[in-house]
């Protein structure tokens, strides 16, 4: 995809993973409209970086858990663009068990309704753009809680709503490169340990001790935690590179999923 002169909506733009991604697609020539609802403390730092770069864009707070505000930004976007090329619906919430403990009901229905609900509400606004555009793109950001859910070193991070949800992410995209096609790619990047995003920089993870960190680590083949950078660069190639790619999801986990087990040494055998 040629990138000069699109237009991207990009949730969560405030900080961390959105604005990065949001930077780069600037950076690109991408015209830019980008959400925040929350840490307003880093909203004029937001506002800096985005001015530095100088492609125009549009920065809202909106509530993504409410259809009226999500259908008003996405007019708003449409209205000063002239259209919509790409979503990077970066939405989501996820309550750490060493932070929350165990689940109230608020807590489970604020996670699957801001990590699921949400990016439905503005996939479905946002389609009929991507389709007129005829060479849209969507990229899910979802986190592998969807397939380690609450078990071993991840326990003490991941969720059983936040798992549940992130599993349905993956239902949603691909029934939504089906719905998107053949105008519309809709990929899925499944995000692990992330500074910023389930690990360092998160408050989450200064609460765990030094030997439940170092599980993590050893459980993870690269032997580290993922940067802002590393989904920084999948996002990218996804969105401009990877033209003949849709429904796939994409793990940027350094191999936690796979295990730290090493493999043995091949055996002589009997025969």
């Amino acid at each position: 995809m040629k990138l000069e002169g699109k237009t991207a909506i990009v949730l969560g733009g405030i900080k961390g993973i959105g604005r990065a991604v949001g930077m780069a697609l600037a950076r690109c020539g991408v015209r830019l409209g980008l959400t925040y609802y929350d840490w307003e403390e880093s909203l004029d730092e937001m506002k800096h970086v985005f001015s530095e770069i100088g492609t125009p864009h549009h920065i809202e707070r909106v509530n993504l858990l409410d259809d009226a505000d999500v259908r008003t930004f996405v007019g708003g976007v449409v209205r000063r663009f002239g259209g919509i090329d790409i979503l990077i619906n970066n939405i989501e919430r996820g309550g750490w068990p060493v932070v929350h403990g165990s689940y109230v009901r608020k807590q489970w229905d604020l996670e699957l309704a801001t990590t699921l609900r949400a990016k439905r509400w503005v996939f479905d606004a946002v389609l009929p753009h991507l389709k007129a555009s005829g060479d849209g793109c969507v990229v899910n950001l979802s986190s592998i809680a969807g397939i380690v859910g609450r078990c071993g070193p991840a326990g003490y991070i991941f969720n059983d709503g936040y798992a549940a949800a992130n599993r349905g992410v993956s239902m949603l995209t691909e029934t939504w490169a089906r719905v998107g096609a053949p105008e519309v790619r809709v990929n899925e990047i499944m995000t692990g340990f992330v500074e910023t995003r389930h690990g360092p920089g998160t408050r989450g993870w200064g609460l765990l001790s030094d030997d439940r960190k170092k599980a993590i680590i050893d459980h993870t083949l690269l032997g580290r935690t993922g940067r802002i950078e590393d989904v920084v660069s999948a996002v990218m190639f996804v969105v401009r590179d990877a033209i003949f790619m849709t429904g796939s999801v994409m793990r940027i986990d350094g191999g936690y999923v796979l295990g730290g087990e090493p493999v043995p040494p091949m055996p002589d055998g009997v025969l």
